[in-house]
């Protein structure tokens, strides 16, 4: 299309046709669009946009005239959204609308020309009923308890006597006053870290999700609490929220969870490491009873004083047995009975020896009988003599010697000298026997 510019002649802005851009995109400083056509052409976009359902929580509610407007937030992220509803939408709902309560919307664009605002606009509201908001809730238990957030094996042991306790309650709650004074009851130097956030709504997802990242930070806690007091469905309905699901399970320090009473079943519970019944039932489960130590305390010393006095008494019994036994008693019987077997031994060495030397002396006495008995000098001794030659031969026959030949003669008793005057034959042995003759001593 040709588009006349007006402005004074000779300048710039004189008439001049041109033709206006078609596309956004085209325009230029020099050839821009009218509002209008901006305006119209954005309405004629979002007109072509379809109408689609969400599903928020109601956190504001006008009503006015033949409209009202409500606020939508989303159910787990910080995000908004206005609406605008005919009053006449909102009769056909059953129950009144209220705000905080759950709904799913059939929404669509709408651009208003004159004053070129973008608004939301509801053809329709249904809240989100009992029993489906039961059948969601159902069906992410078993989502997140198939991926084994639920496992007993991830859950933490607590600290026997936790160094700092962190508590994540609402503001000036019943809960938060539970928590503490049972905790102080049963030990007095128990310590919070405390963080006040919303339980309800839809601000208490985000709230609990960063106190629990805050605490799980804080390197003195050492066990998170997070407790309210009980409350309807739709009141639980943050703790069973997925994104506070998977920061429980991700975070570092062990989480209890005291939300409500014991009828009372958020999925937090599944996910926490330790579930409380009640508020109460979390302040005795996370810190040790005072008095109750104090007498396991007193009845393990005592224990421990009657082992040692049954040690005591067990060895002194044995050491004076060990005392009464006659080696420790009277250890010089011991002294004595070795020194009775030293002069046994002694007297039996003494008859041995003894004993030895007679036998030794009697084989002596006979060996020297035998001696003497087959000695030369007893043959001398009867009479017989020895001859000898002048060079100490014994003269064994008398023809060894020759008449006139010096001879030296042994006797018994001494001996002398002689010389041979005469030598006779040998004479014959068989003659003598026959003859009967015998020879005599020399």
């Amino acid at each position: 299309m040709v588009q006349r510019i007006s402005g004074t002649p000779g300048t710039l802005g004189a008439d001049v046709p041109r033709e206006r851009a078609r596309t956004a995109a085209e325009t230029s400083p020099d050839n821009p669009w009218p509002l209008s056509l901006l305006s119209r052409n954005i309405k004629t976009y979002i007109d072509r946009m379809s109408a689609v359902w969400i599903e928020g929580q109601v956190i504001e509610l006008n009503r006015r005239g033949k409209a009202s407007y409500l606020t939508l937030r989303d159910v787990d992220e910080e995000m908004s959204l206005p609406v605008q509803v005919w009053n006449s939408v909102l009769e056909r709902i059953d129950a009144p609308l209220s705000e905080g309560a759950r709904v799913v919307v059939n929404v669509k664009a709408d651009f208003w020309l004159k004053a070129g605002r973008l608004t939301m606009r509801a053809n329709d509201i249904r809240p989100v009923g009992l029993g489906e908001l039961l059948a969601r809730l159902e069906k992410l238990r078993r989502q997140l308890g198939a991926e084994g957030l639920f496992a007993p094996e991830r859950k933490q042991r607590l600290p026997f006597l936790p160094n700092r306790i962190g508590l994540i309650t609402g503001r000036n709650s019943d809960a938060e006053k539970d928590v503490m004074r049972n905790a102080a009851l049963r030990w007095p130097a128990v310590a919070f870290e405390v963080r006040t956030v919303a339980v309800q709504g839809p601000d208490a997802v985000p709230q609990v999700r960063a106190a629990l990242a805050e605490l799980d930070a804080l390197p003195e806690v050492d066990v998170i609490v997070i407790a309210r007091g009980g409350g309807s469905l739709e009141d639980l309905l943050p703790f069973s929220n997925e994104s506070l699901i998977r920061a429980v399970a991700e975070a570092r320090t062990p989480v209890v969870s005291a939300i409500g009473h014991e009828a009372d079943r958020p999925i937090l519970d599944e996910v926490a490491d330790l579930r409380a019944s009640t508020p109460t039932d979390a302040a005795k489960r996370i810190v040790p009873d005072i008095h109750e130590e104090r007498m396991n305390l007193l009845q393990a010393r005592a224990a421990l004083d009657g082992a040692i006095d049954r040690l005591l008494r067990r060895e002194s019994e044995a050491l004076a047995a060990v005392r009464s036994r006659p080696v420790l008693a009277h250890p010089e019987s011991m002294i004595g009975t070795r020194a009775q077997d030293v002069e046994a031994l002694r007297a039996r060495a003494w008859q041995s020896g003894s004993a030895a030397v007679r036998h030794a002396s009697a084989q002596i006495e006979h060996l020297r009988t035998q001696v003497r008995s087959l000695s030369p000098r007893n043959t001398l001794a009867r009479g017989y003599a020895v001859v000898q030659t002048a060079d100490g031969a014994a003269v064994r026959s008398s023809a060894e010697l020759a008449a006139g030949q010096a001879v030296r003669v042994r006797v018994a008793e001494g001996g002398f000298a002689a010389q041979v005057t005469e030598v006779h034959p040998e004479p014959d042995h068989h003659t003598a026997a026959r003859s009967g003759t015998g020879g005599e001593p020399a």
